[in-house]
Formats: structure tokens, sequence, C-alpha cells
């Protein structure tokens, strides 16, 4: 098992809304590194939901990879 840092914008998408819906797919992701890494990814694997634009900003919850190979 990995473990993983997803950075996300809570007035987007925050850890709530995960809290709320409990699955979500990652959309959206255009960087080539962090595409790379989520194909690295496996189910199982726990992932550091990361809130950037709080303060202070950090670690707002932990999640786990549900589903891979998901196409965007």
């Amino acid at each position: 098992m990995q473990h993983w840092l997803m950075k996300t914008e809570p007035d987007q998408f925050g850890i709530a809304d995960l809290a709320r819906v409990k699955v979500e797919p990652w959309s959206g992701v255009r960087n080539y590194m962090a595409r790379a890494n989520m194909r690295a990814m496996a189910v199982g694997d726990e992932v550091l939901f990361y809130h950037s634009s709080t303060q202070p900003p950090g670690v707002a919850g932990l999640a786990r990879v549900a589903r891979t190979n998901v196409i965007d």
C-alpha cells in the first residue's frame, strides 16, 4: 500500500463534500506529473486530502483510492 497527497480547493470540492458523496472521481487533472502519479495509484491506497487555500493550509482529512483507470 502507498500513501498519496491530493490537493484540492475546499470551495470547489472539499473534505465535507467527499464525506457527503462518499466516492467521487478526481477529474480535471491536466498536470502531466499529477496524472502519472494517479496512474500509479492502486485500490486501497491511502490519500491525505489537502486543502491549499485555507488558513492555515494543510491536511483536512483522509481518503482511500476506491477505483483506478477512470478516464477524465
